[in-house]
C-alpha cells in the first residue's frame, strides 16, 4: 500500500487581497506549493455557507457552496466586476485573520453587482446548471431569499404557511422574491464552476482533495426546512430531539449541539435516498470524503429538545453497516475517511472494519492523562496500516500551543516514548511530526500550523466557544521555499 501525506489547510485560510482565501490564483498557487513539497493530498474544511458562529459545521445547506469563496478577480476579468469598485470595499485591516462582518458586507454587496450585469439568464451554462441541480438548489434559493426578507430570521420563526411549505406560501414568495432567488442560483453557479476548475488543476498537478461533512445537518437549513419528514420533528415541525455529545473528562456537561436528529427508520424505508443523493453529491465535489462524527452511525446521542445541556441525553442506535452497504451498492466504492474520535465502543470499531474505511488517529490524544481508557490506540506504534494519522484536528490546539498546555508528567511521558529529552521545547514539534510521519499509517495529514511551528493563537476552533474561531489566515510571505524544502525532506525521509 502506497504511503502517501497531505497537509490540512481550510480554504478560508489562503491568503488573499479580499479579507478571505478563496478560489483565487493563491489556491492555485498553493496547489503547486503541494506538489512541489511532495504532498498528495489537500484537506480542508465544509465548503457549505456559513451561519452565525461562521462554523462551516453548521451550514445553511449540506449541497450549497459558500459565496465567500468566489473568486473576485475573475468576476473583474469577465468584466462584470471594476477593480476600482473591490478596492473600495473594507475587507478588513490584518491580512492574517478573517473579519467575518467586513466580509458579509462587501462580498454580498460586490456579488449583486455582478449578478445584475452577468444577464446569467440568458447564460446557456448558468441554465444547464439550474437544471441538473434543481432538486437541492431551487429550495435553497428560495430559502436564502425568503431568510433575507425576514432579516435573517432562522426558519422556524418564519410565519406558518411558509414555515410549514404550504404549497401557496411556496408559490407566493417564488414568484415575489424571484430576483433573489435568482441572485442565489446565480452565485452557485460561480461557485461550482470556479470550484470545478480548481479541482480539475489540483488533480492534474497529482494531487487528491480531501472533502469534509459534518454528519448532522443545521437546524436552520434549507435541508431541514425542505425535507422535514427527514428528521425527529413534530407536526409543526419543532424537533422533538437534538444531537450532541455526553458529558466526559473534558467537559462536565457535554456538548449541546442542537442539530435536529435524523428519522432513520424513514431513511430505511426510502433506501436511504437522501443520503445516496448527499454522498454521490459529495464524490463529485471531493476525491476523498471526510465524515465526521462517524460513530453517530452506530449510536448517536439523543437529547430533549429545550434541555439546558447535554446531561440529560441518551444513545440511540443508527443505522450501521446498512447504509454504507447500500451506498456501494449504488454509488460504488469511493474512497472515505471515517472520524471515529472520541468516545469508541467496540460497535463503533466493529463498523469501521466491516466499512472498510480508515479510521483516523490523533497523536495529541496519546499522552492524555485524562484519557486512560483509549490513549494507547493513539500511540503511533499501535496506528493500523488502514488509517489516516494526524498531530492534530481543527479542533484541537495546534502542536506548539499543546506543549503549552499539557502537564510536565505528559511532557515527560512523550519525551520518554520518543526516547528524546535533549530536543528544546521550542524545536519539539518537528520530533512529534517526525513521530507521526514515520509510523505505519498509510496516510499523514499534517494541519499548516503545525508545520509552520505557531501557537494556539493561530488555532483554528475551540469546540463549545463563539466569536474567536475560524479566523487564522496564512499570509504569502508565509509559504517560504525553506518550509516546502522541510516539509518535502520529512516527507521523501519516511517514505510518503
Amino acid at each position: 500500500m502506497k504511503r502517501t501525506a497531505g497537509i490540512l489547510l481550510p480554504i478560508t485560510s489562503l491568503p488573499s487581497r479580499y479579507g478571505i482565501g478563496c478560489f483565487s490564483q493563491s489556491a492555485y498557487d498553493f496547489i503547486d506549493w503541494l506538489k512541489e513539497a511532495g504532498q498528495s493530498y489537500w484537506q480542508i474544511l465544509p465548503l457549505g455557507p456559513t451561519s452565525y458562529g461562521d462554523s462551516p459545521y453548521q451550514s445553511f445547506s449540506t449541497f450549497a457552496g459558500n459565496p465567500y469563496f468566489i473568486n473576485l478577480d475573475a468576476l473583474v476579468e469577465e468584466g462584470i466586476l471594476h477593480q476600482e469598485e473591490c478596492d473600495k470595499f473594507d475587507f478588513g485591516d490584518q491580512a492574517d485573520t478573517v473579519d467575518y462582518e467586513k466580509i458579509y458586507k462587501a462580498r454580498y454587496a460586490l456579488l449583486e453587482i455582478a449578478y445584475r450585469r452577468s444577464w446569467i439568464t440568458e447564460n446557456h451554462d448558468y441554465q444547464h446548471f439550474v437544471r441538473k441541480n434543481k432538486w437541492w438548489l431551487t429550495d435553497y434559493a428560495l430559502f436564502m431569499a425568503i431568510k433575507e426578507q425576514y432579516n435573517n430570521l432562522p426558519w422556524y420563526q418564519w410565519p406558518e404557511d411558509i414555515r410549514l411549505r404550504k404549497s401557496s406560501a411556496i408559490d407566493e414568495y417564488y414568484n415575489e422574491l424571484y430576483p433573489y432567488v435568482e441572485f442565489h442560483q446565480y452565485l452557485q453557479f460561480k461557485f461550482h464552476e470556479q470550484w470545478s476548475d480548481l479541482k480539475t488543476y489540483a488533480n492534474q498537478k497529482g494531487i487528491r482533495l480531501i472533502g469534509d461533512i459534518p454528519i448532522y445537518v443545521a437546524m436552520d437549513s434549507a435541508d431541514t426546512w425542505a425535507h422535514p419528514e427527514l428528521f425527529q420533528l413534530d407536526e409543526k415541525n419543532v424537533p422533538l430531539a437534538v444531537a450532541g455529545c455526553p458529558p466526559d473528562g473534558f467537559s462536565a456537561d457535554g456538548q449541546l449541539w442542537g442539530n435536529p436528529l435524523y428519522r432513520w427508520e424513514y431513511h430505511k424505508e426510502t433506501n436511504y435516498k437522501w443520503w445516496i443523493s448527499r454522498l454521490a453529491y459529495c464524490f463529485q465535489m471531493y476525491d476523498v470524503l471526510r465524515i465526521d462524527h462517524f460513530r453517530g452511525f452506530d449510536e448517536y446521542y439523543s437529547i430533549p429538545y429545550g434541555a439546558a445541556s447535554a446531561a440529560d441525553g441518551h444513545w440511540e442506535k443508527g443505522p450501521g453497516i446498512e447504509l454504507f452497504q447500500c451506498m456501494e451498492q449504488h454509488l460504488g466504492h469511493h474512497d472515505v475517511i471515517a472520524e471515529d474520535l472520541g468516545y469508541v465502543t467496540d460497535s463503533v470499531r466493529w463498523l469501521v472494519h466491516e466499512s472498510g474505511f480508515p479510521g483516523m488517529k490523533v497523536l495529541e490524544f496519546a499522552f492524555d492523562s485524562r484519557d486512560t481508557g483509549s490513549a494507547c490506540d493513539y500511540l503511533p506504534h499501535n496506528y493500523a496500516e488502514n488509517s489516516v494519522a494526524y498531530t492534530g484536528t481543527h479542533d484541537n490546539e495546534t502542536l506548539v500551543g499543546w506543549l503549552d498546555s499539557i502537564t510536565n508528567g505528559e511532557l515527560n511521558a512523550a519525551r520518554d516514548y520518543m526516547c528524546d529529552h535533549y530536543t528544546p521545547k521550542e524545536h519539539l514539534y518537528k520530533s512529534f511530526i517526525s513521530l507521526v510521519m514515520r509510523s505505519n499509517a498509510k496516510t499523514c495529514i499534517i494541519p499548516m500550523q503545525d508545520y509552520m511551528g505557531l501557537d494556539n493563537s493561530c488555532r483554528m476552533n475551540k469546540p463549545s466557544t463563539v466569536g474567536n474561531n475560524w479566523k487564522w489566515r496564512l499570509t504569502k510571505e508565509d509559504l517560504t521555499d525553506e518550509l516546502k524544502e522541510e516539509i518535502l525532506s520529512i516527507t521523501r525521509r519516511y517514505g510518503r
